[in-house]
């Protein structure tokens, strides 16, 4: 207090504007020249120059001062850095979900991928993303540090962002306008590209983040760190759920220069965005933070030594040598003993870890397979419509409400019980929930195959027939006979194996179809004797959701068709216009004729749906035109509701609860005190492997029903949740800290055995230089890690 009163009195009352803008630069200097750890002024001419005047003035020590304390400066006890880290973390979460929220769909839609190859690339992309953190702790840990790991990851992030925005333009190949990119390989080579250099970004990245802003607060600071890392929880499921949210909305847009298109771009553009802000907001804010040189990786000194006591043990595997208790006491020859036992108790929870991989295997097919059924389902909620890529925001609601609904709630009243519901068993019943949650989505999907339309297949063909006679017409198509009335059609389409006569009153029409087609075969009046024509159908439900709609003209005259911006082009008489694909909602034609003269049709629209919409004969322009237009349904619209989808959902986020949030408190407990970076990077481990298992039963399985894989999928779980709550039972919980303690006082035989290695070394290696980094250290100087 003594010097902050010497300091009050040689303030100047008065500060002059020259001095105000030589304060506020030196502000900014400090900000941004990374350099705040020296409490000297810049040696650049600009402030030699001033360095006199300030220090007559006496402005000079204050001035530095207080930009020293505006670093340190904090609010409400916390470190002004920290509010960058979660603003940074909020953006990244947004942009690394956002993008993973439209990338099935943008596989399967833009790139023209078929559902496997789809999921399969989809979970080839999530498992690299959860390989990486392991190289972006070994680099942050060993040689670069978090910040520059964080800076220089970020950059390969933000270029892998924007290269997948550039991928969804379809303008910049599609050279005929249509709408469909031209140069295909060119697109599906920057997506692999933009991809890749995600996978590295945020996968690097993940392992530095939350760490690095545990290193803003000083030891005093236990409480707030602890709050700190709520809030940047909070900040990750915030920006996941709201790019969940906002993403699918944008995706469903249309854009494009030439042709109207749905906007990905849009939609991994704003991600794309939200990276680049990111990258500044922490770069803004590089002057505050506390950065702690590398100091080497725990991860490399484990696996040093577990490969060590492999390698021992292979040397001594003769008869001749004595067994050891356990085979990483093979290690004892030249590693610590503490070191030896904590890499034990890591090894035996990895052991645990082995099955783990099955659940994530199924929890991840939300972006997938499950994105992929709710393409086939109906979202409108009434108030709103759902895209399908939007079901996927059900997890981070479900989670908000029922962490502490499970931890405040159910885990006390089952303790009232006085059921032992430990760690292991909770994660077995995780197991067996998300088992349950694919045995609801393979009945969800039963119902829905029940809706879909049989399409033919190789060997046959299809046709509808449509009468546009003003009299009803008995008709034999091969062994079928059914009649038409005027101005109807059937009811859904006949299958043909072979050519087949079309027999009508007067009149015998041979018919060769195309085997793996669909047509639609129109009867018209021509004179006395009725004529034929065929048209080709669609074989696919349409896509996205949306409706294909087409003009069966057989009014007299040309006509043209539009739906907003949507055209159907010029309809000639007794023919069909092209399909269009319109979206759900009620949609409003307009009709015209050379004369102009205009006819509005109006016709609610579902998801999913094809219809052939028939101009009859007897239309006239006029208020009751619309009279004249009957609709024919080709495809059926979808019927499942997307709310068959949340039971499903609940019970996997049930299991997620359950298992996930367990198991890392399980593997915390279980963990030696600075080991649990290792047991962090074994638990991404098994998300990364699941997603392979998910690839290869893709590509492996080939099952011809959907809902078939679900129960497969299932079935492979609760096979590996028995064989988890076996090695559960047997498995016995430790105190880390008790037996960490037994190692704190290196014993007299470990202090010779010590000596006596640290005089080998020095006759064997020369000295090294005081300032040579902690991770070029020699496997010997590993031996002193018995002090905590």
């Amino acid at each position: 207090m003594a010097e902050s009163g010497e300091k009050e009195k040689t303030r100047p009352k008065t500060v002059s504007p020259t001095f105000t803008i030589l304060f506020v630069i030196c502000i900014l200097y400090c900000l941004i020249s990374n350099k705040t750890e020296r409490m000297e002024v810049p040696p650049s001419s600009g402030w030699l120059k001033y360095k006199n005047f300030l220090i007559d003035n006496g402005l000079y020590i204050y001035v530095l001062n207080v930009c020293f304390l505006s670093l340190q400066a904090t609010v409400c006890g916390y470190p002004i850095s920290i509010f960058f880290i979660v603003v940074n973390e909020f953006c990244e979460r947004f942009s690394y979900y956002g993008m993973r929220a439209v990338l099935v769909l943008y596989f399967k839609y833009f790139l023209r991928w078929d559902d496997d190859f789809a999921t399969t690339i989809y979970h080839t992309f999530v498992a690299l993303c959860y390989l990486t953190p392991i190289l972006g702790a070994i680099v942050a840990d060993s040689w670069l540090g978090k910040f520059k790991t964080i800076i220089y990851l970020s950059i390969v992030y933000t270029v892998g962002q924007i290269v997948m925005a550039v991928s969804a333009i379809h303008d910049i190949t599609d050279t005929n306008r249509d709408g469909v990119p031209d140069n295909m390989p060119l697109h599906v080579a920057l997506s692999m590209v933009g991809l890749i250099l995600i996978a590295l970004g945020t996968g690097g990245i993940k392992p530095c983040v939350a760490a690095f802003g545990g290193d803003q607060f000083g030891d005093h600071q236990e409480k707030q760190r602890g709050t700190f890392f709520s809030i940047f929880y909070l900040s990750i499921n915030a920006g996941s759920l709201l790019s969940t949210i906002i993403t699918p909305i944008l995706r469903a847009q249309e854009c494009g220069i030439h042709s109207q298109q749905k906007c990905y771009p849009l939609a991994f553009g704003v991600p794309a965005a939200l990276m680049v802000v990111a990258l500044i907001v922490f770069i803004v804010g590089s002057g505050m933070y506390n950065k702690t040189a590398p100091q080497g990786n725990i991860m490399v000194k484990v696996c040093k030594c577990i490969g060590f006591a492999i390698k021992n043990r292979f040397r001594h595997r003769s008869t001749q040598y004595p067994k050891r208790e356990h085979w990483m006491d093979w290690a004892d020859e030249k590693y610590a003993k503490l070191l030896i036992a904590q890499v034990k108790m890591v090894l035996k929870v990895l052991f645990l870890y082995i099955p783990l991989p099955m659940f994530w295997a199924l929890f991840d097919q939300q972006g997938s397979r499950w994105t992929l059924q709710a393409t086939t389902m109906d979202g409108d909620f009434g108030v709103l419509i759902i895209q399908p890529d939007q079901m996927q925001t059900v997890n981070p609601i479900l989670i908000l409400i029922l962490v502490p609904i499970v931890d405040s709630v159910l885990y006390p009243l089952i303790a009232k019980c006085n059921v032992n519901f430990t760690p292991l068993r909770r994660m077995t019943v995780g197991m067996v929930f998300a088992a349950l949650a694919f045995v609801a989505a393979a009945l969800v999907q039963i119902q829905i195959d029940q809706t879909l339309p049989k399409f033919p297949s190789d060997s046959v063909s299809q046709a509808k027939f449509i009468n546009m006679v003003n009299t009803s017409l008995p008709i034999k198509a091969g062994t079928n006979n059914f009649t038409l009335e005027a101005y109807t059609a059937s009811e859904d389409f006949l299958t043909f194996d072979d050519s087949f006569n079309l027999i009508l009153p007067n009149a015998t029409y041979p018919n060769s179809l195309k085997n793996g087609s669909r047509y639609t075969i129109v009867i018209f009046q021509d004179g006395v004797i009725p004529s034929t024509e065929t048209f080709n159908d669609t074989t696919q439900k349409p896509e996205q959701g949306a409706n294909t709609i087409r003009f069966l003209n057989g009014f007299s005259s040309v006509l043209n068709a539009t739906m907003g911006s949507l055209d159907f082009k010029a309809i000639t008489s007794n023919s069909m216009s092209i399909y269009v694909d319109v979206p759900q909602g009620n949609a409003e034609f307009r009709i015209k004729n050379e004369a102009e003269e205009e006819c509005i049709y109006s016709q609610e629209l579902g998801f999913g749906s094809s219809y052939t919409l028939m101009i009859l004969p007897t239309f006239t322009f006029g208020p009751n035109c619309a009279d004249s237009i009957r609709s024919v349904m080709d495809i059926r619209p979808n019927t499942i509701h997307m709310a068959w989808q949340i039971p499903q959902y609940f019970l996997i986020t049930v299991g997620e609860v359950v298992f996930s949030v367990t198991g890392l408190e399980f593997s915390y407990s279980q963990a030696p005190s600075n080991m649990k970076a290792v047991l962090q990077a074994g638990w991404l481990l098994t998300v990364a492997v699941g997603n392979i298992i998910v690839l290869v039963i893709a590509e492996a399985a080939k099952l011809p029903d959907q809902w078939a894989e679900y129960i497969l999928f299932a079935s492979l779980l609760m096979v590996v949740c028995v064989i988890f709550a076996i090695m559960a039972h047997y498995y016995t919980y430790i105190d880390p800290t008790k037996i960490e303690a037994q190692f704190a006082e290196i014993s007299p035989d470990e202090k010779k055995r010590k000596n006596s290695m640290e005089m080998a070394s020095k006759d064997k290696v020369k000295p090294r230089d005081e300032g040579s980094s902690s991770d070029s250290s020699s496997d010997e100087e590993e031996i002193p890690q018995s002090k905590m």
